[in-house]
């Protein structure tokens, strides 16, 4: 469905990304793994149209796809819910959800709708009461993260980008969140999941990829390694001081 092949990425003298290749299926719950600095972000950039790669190609449907900015990538079916929590803080939480669901001169979707098209969103995995007519910023970090994703979830995406989105949740609508990645992955929807928490990794993925140094050091079906090989191929440093107490 979704392919990334010999992708590159440099900022000045830093590589973020060198050679990079995943191949995603439709329908599976995809983990990225990573330090900080491995490239994960650059990653996710690049699959949002925010940044473009130096070299290498990205196929989707097995057709070349050079989208150049986010609104391509969103017409394409991509959406992505990233670490930063982003919103439109003076602006009603159902706005929120349906931002840029709008064209320039007209809405698409009618007043008397709206509301009841934003709660119906928020009604499939959020279990905290999120007010609809309050401004967004006047809403806890963790409802905020909520209203971020329901409003990538209103696009009804073929793949969704979620990065670190459970950090600021409760144990309720995280849970719930982790549903509804299950319910969409079974529709046929392709989910990148980029977590540093081992327990989402092995509850929820179908397969892993992990990146080191801006390169892909293994992509596999989930169950094949432990957590702790993942965790060496990840950061051996790391894994090493673990292991030596």
């Amino acid at each position: 469905m979704l392919e990334v092949s010999n992708i590159s990425k440099r900022y000045g003298e830093t590589v973020a990304l060198s050679d990079a290749s995943i191949a995603f299926r439709a329908g599976t719950i995809h983990t990225i793994l990573g330090e900080n600095g491995s490239g994960k972000s650059t990653l996710v950039k690049l699959l949002s149209g925010i940044v473009h790669p130096d070299s290498g190609t990205m196929f989707l449907d097995g057709k070349p796809f050079a989208g150049r900015e986010p609104a391509a990538f969103q017409k394409a079916g991509f959406a992505t819910v990233f670490q930063e929590v982003l919103i439109a803080p003076d602006r009603s939480v159902t706005d929120n959800i349906l931002l840029g669901m709008d064209g320039l001169l007209k809405r698409n979707i009618p007043r008397s709708e709206r509301r009841e098209r934003a709660a119906a969103v928020l009604a499939r995995f959020a279990r905290t009461e999120v007010p609809l007519d309050l401004p967004a910023g006047l809403l806890p970090l963790a409802a905020q993260q909520l209203v971020v994703l329901a409003r990538a979830i209103a696009r009804d995406p073929s793949i969704l980008i979620l990065d670190e989105i459970t950090a600021a949740l409760d144990f309720a609508d995280r849970a719930a969140v982790f549903d509804l990645m299950r319910e969409l992955a079974g529709q046929g929807v392709l989910i990148l999941f980029i977590t540093h928490r081992m327990d989402e990794v092995t509850a929820l993925s179908d397969r892993i990829s992990i990146l080191r140094g801006g390169r892909v050091v293994r992509t596999e079906e989930s169950g094949v390694s432990t957590p702790e090989e993942l965790l060496k191929a990840m950061a051996p440093q790391t894994a090493k001081e673990l292991a030596h107490g």
